[in-house]
C-alpha cells in the first residue's frame, strides 16, 4: 500500500474584509506565476511509485479563515489512512501546528513537515484567527517526527519565528537554509529525501 503525504499549500489572511479589498486593489497580476510549477506539484513524481500525495485546495485561500480550512480538513482526514506524513507550506504550515495542537488526530500520523511557519500568538495582527495556543504541547505529543524547515532569507515570514517554534517544540528538528526565501521553488530534493527517510 502507498505511503500518504498530504501537502496542504499556503495562502493570505486578512484581520479585516477591508484589508482583503485594499490587497486585491494594490497587487499586481503577475501572469508568470500562473505558469511557475513549484515543488508541490512534483512531489509525487520525485517520490515514486510507493508515495500517495494528496494536496487539497484549501478554501478561500487567498483570504483563509481558519475554521472554514478545519472543516474542510476532517472531512479531508476520513480518507486519510494511518501513518500518513503531513507537509505544510507557510499558512497551511501553521494551520497544521494550530490543529494538532488544539485537536486529538484521529488516527497515528507517522511525521509533520513544516516549511516557513508563522509563529502567531494571540494579540498579534496580521495571521487573522490562525492564532497558536499558548502550548503546543499536544502537537509534539500526537506526532513524534517534526521537521522545521526555514530559510535565514526568507522575505515573507521571519526566520525569528523559527526560534519561537524551537523554543515551543523543543524535539523537532530543524533544517535551516541561507538562500530559499519562501521556498518559491521549482525543486525541493531535501524534502524529498526527509519523506523517504522517514
Amino acid at each position: 500500500m502507498k505511503k500518504q503525504v498530504v501537502v496542504i499549500h499556503g495562502g493570505d489572511t486578512f484581520d479585516s474584509y477591508e484589508e482583503y479589498l485594499s490587497y486585491l486593489k494594490n497587487t499586481k497580476v503577475n501572469l508568470e506565476r500562473f505558469k511557475h510549477e513549484g515543488w508541490k506539484d512534483s512531489l509525487e513524481k520525485n517520490l515514486g511509485k510507493n508515495y500517495e500525495v494528496i494536496s487539497p485546495e484549501m478554501p478561500s485561500w487567498n483570504n483563509a479563515k481558519y475554521l472554514e480550512w478545519e472543516v474542510y480538513f476532517e472531512n479531508l482526514i476520513h480518507h486519510v489512512r494511518p501513518n500518513a506524513i503531513f507537509v505544510g507550506h507557510s499558512l497551511g504550515s501553521i494551520f497544521l501546528a494550530k490543529y494538532f495542537s488544539e485537536n486529538e488526530y484521529p488516527k497515528k500520523a507517522l511525521a509533520v513537515l513544516l516549511v516557513s511557519t508563522p509563529y502567531a500568538v494571540k494579540g498579534e495582527k496580521g495571521m487573522a484567527d490562525f492564532i497558536l495556543p499558548s502550548s503546543l504541547s499536544k502537537f509534539s505529543d500526537q506526532v513524534k517526527n517534526i521537521f522545521l524547515y526555514h530559510s535565514v532569507d526568507d522575505p515573507i515570514v521571519s526566520f525569528s519565528d523559527l526560534k519561537k517554534y524551537k523554543n515551543a517544540l523543543p524535539s523537532a528538528t530543524l533544517r535551516i537554509f541561507k538562500n530559499r526565501g519562501h521556498f518559491i521553488t521549482p525543486k525541493f530534493p531535501e524534502i524529498v529525501r526527509e519523506i523517504k527517510n522517514i
